[in-house]
C-alpha cells in the first residue's frame, strides 16, 4: 500500500493555484489535507476575535470541497510542533508538503516541525505561494536587499515573467485525494470561540468570499488610481483579508493587474508591489517585528501618554477624521488603506506614541492583520523603517480630512453625533462659533471631546524627538 503525504493547510486556504497541493499531485501517493488550530496562537486572542471565524468558515469551504472528492479536511486543535509530527507518524506519512511562511516565529516553527519529522524518515516540503518573489529573488546589483521602494518596484518589474505569474494547476485527478469515511466538523464553539457576522460587515470568507470580491473590483479597477484615497466611496478591492489567509491566488491577481493597462491597474499593480517588499524586508531584517528598521531611531523618547494611547483607541481624540477611522476599525475589523496612514501618523507624531503599541493594537483588531505588511505600514507612518522621512511625513488630520472626505460622509458614518454640522465644520468642530456647535447638536466636552492637542504644537515636538534621537 503506497503511504500518504500530508498537505498541511496554513495561510493557503484554496484549492485553486495552489503551490504545495500541485507538489503534493506529483507525487502520486494519496494526499491528506490538514489543517491545525494552533493553540499557542488562538490562546492570546478574545474570544469574540473575527479572524478565527473567517478561518473556520473558510476551512468549512475546503472541508465541503473535498468531500465532493470522496476526502476530508483533517482539523488538529494544538501546537503544530507537536500535532503535525504526530499525525504524520500515526498515518504513515513520507512528506509534509506546505507553503512557505517568512515570519520569524513561523520559521521556527517550520524547523522544529521538520526536526521532528526527520525521526522517523519523513520530510518537510515548503513552497513559495503567498507572494511572487521571496527571500533574495530580487537583490540590489550589489547582491543587497532593497530597502527602498521604488528602486525595489523598478527590480520587480524587469525582473517579472509570465512563468513567475503562471498558476499552478492542482486539481488532483480522480482518487489522489486519501479516501475517508467520516464527515464530522468541528463547532467554532469547541474551540472556545463564539461565531462573529462577517457578512454582515461585507466580508465574506472563503475561495467563493474571495471570487465574489475578485468579480465585483474586476469593473473598478480601472478607476482605483481615482478612486482608492476616498473612505465614503467603493474604491478597494477589500481582498486584503483573502490575500492574508491565502483564499486568493497572489498570482492571479498580479497576472490580471499586469495585463490590464488601465492607470487603475497600475496604481492596484504597485500595491501589490508593495506587499512582496515588506516581505523581503520582513525575511532580511527580522529585527523590525520589534525594533526599529532605522537604529538610530530605536529608542525615541515618546512620552507615551496613556490617557491619549486610550483616546485613540477609542475615536475619542477630538480629530473627527481619526475618530472615524478607529471607530471603523473597532466596529468592523477593517481599515481604509489611507486612514491607516493617517491613524497612524496621528498616534505617533501627535500623540508622540511609540508606534509599536499603534502597530501591537492594530495586530489585535485587524481581520486582514499581517505581521510584515502591519511592521512595515507603521514604521514607514513613524518614520523609522525604510525611507524614512520624518520631516515630509507629519500628515496634517484636518487637511487630510478636508482633502479625503471633503463632504463628511465617512466621519457622519462613524462619528455620528457631529452629522448635523455642515461641511465646512465637520473637520474641525471646535474652530465653529458657540451657535453653530448649538445648532448642530454638538457641545465639546459632552457628547463629542475637545481636541487632546494642538496639531501644530505637537509637529514641532515631534520634529524636535527626531532631531535629538539623530543627534
Amino acid at each position: 500500500m503506497t503511504r500518504p503525504v500530508i498537505l498541511w493547510f496554513r495561510r493557503d486556504l484554496r484549492l485553486a493555484d495552489h503551490a504545495a497541493l500541485y507538489h503534493a499531485i506529483k507525487t502520486n501517493a494519496p494526499i491528506l489535507p490538514v489543517f491545525v488550530f494552533d493553540t499557542t496562537i488562538l490562546s492570546q486572542l478574545s474570544k469574540e476575535d473575527r479572524r478565527v471565524t473567517f478561518i473556520w468558515e473558510s476551512c468549512l469551504q475546503l472541508h465541503e470541497a473535498l468531500i465532493k472528492q470522496g476526502s476530508k479536511l483533517h482539523i488538529l486543535q494544538g501546537d503544530p510542533r507537536t500535532c503535525i509530527p504526530e499525525f504524520a507518524q500515526a498515518v504513515g506519512a513520507t512528506a509534509v508538503f506546505c507553503n512557505r511562511d517568512y515570519e520569524p516565529a513561523a520559521i521556527e516553527r517550520d524547523q522544529a516541525v521538520a526536526e521532528q519529522l526527520s525521526t522517523f524518515d519523513c520530510l518537510l516540503c515548503d513552497f513559495k505561494d503567498q507572494v511572487i518573489f521571496e527571500k533574495d529573488e530580487v537583490l540590489t546589483q550589489a547582491g543587497k536587499p532593497y530597502t527602498v521602494f521604488t528602486p525595489y518596484k523598478n527590480a520587480w518589474l524587469k525582473k517579472v515573467t509570465p512563468f513567475y505569474l503562471r498558476a499552478y494547476p492542482s486539481k488532483p485527478n480522480t482518487g489522489q485525494l486519501a479516501k475517508v469515511t467520516g464527515y464530522d466538523w468541528m463547532p467554532l464553539e469547541a474551540l472556545g470561540f463564539e461565531p462573529q457576522p462577517l457578512a454582515t460587515k461585507n466580508v465574506f470568507s472563503g475561495e467563493d468570499g474571495a471570487e465574489k470580491l475578485w468579480q465585483d473590483f474586476i469593473h473598478r479597477l480601472p478607476f482605483y488610481h481615482q478612486t482608492r484615497d476616498f473612505p465614503s466611496i467603493k474604491g478597494p478591492s477589500y481582498l486584503s483579508i483573502h490575500l492574508r489567509f491565502g483564499t486568493v491566488s497572489i498570482r492571479q491577481l498580479a497576472n490580471f493587474a499586469m495585463h490590464d493597462s488601465s492607470s487603475g491597474a497600475n496604481t492596484w499593480l504597485s500595491e501589490l508591489i508593495w506587499r512582496d517588499f515588506y516581505h523581503q524586508i520582513l525575511w532580511h531584517f527580522p529585527h523590525v517585528v520589534h525594533s526599529s528598521f532605522k537604529a538610530e531611531y530605536q529608542n525615541l523618547a515618546f512620552p507615551n501618554n496613556q490617557a491619549w494611547l486610550d483616546a485613540w483607541k477609542k475615536g475619542e481624540t477630538g480629530y473627527p477624521i481619526v475618530d472615524a477611522a478607529m471607530r471603523q476599525l473597532s466596529q468592523s475589523g477593517y481599515m481604509h488603506n489611507r486612514l491607516r496612514m493617517v491613524a497612524a501618523s496621528f498616534l505617533v507624531k501627535d500623540l508622540l506614541v511609540d508606534w509599536r503599541l499603534g502597530e501591537a493594537w492594530f495586530a489585535e483588531q485587524l481581520l486582514d492583520f499581517d505581521l510584515a505588511a502591519n511592521s512595515g505600514g507603521w514604521q514607514w507612518s513613524a518614520s523609522t523603517g525604510c525611507d524614512a522621512q520624518p520631516y515630509f511625513r507629519i500628515f496634517n488630520p484636518i487637511s487630510q480630512s478636508e482633502k479625503f472626505d471633503a463632504e463628511g460622509k465617512f466621519i457622519r458614518r462613524y462619528v455620528p453625533e457631529l452629522a448635523n454640522l455642515s461641511n465646512k465644520w465637520i473637520h474641525a468642530p471646535w474652530l465653529a462659533d458657540r451657535q453653530t456647535l448649538e445648532i448642530a447638536g454638538v457641545t465639546l466636552g459632552k457628547n463629542y471631546p475637545k481636541p487632546i492637542v494642538d496639531h501644530a504644537t505637537q509637529r514641532e515636538a515631534a520634529l524636535a524627538l527626531f532631531k535629538i534621537a539623530k543627534g
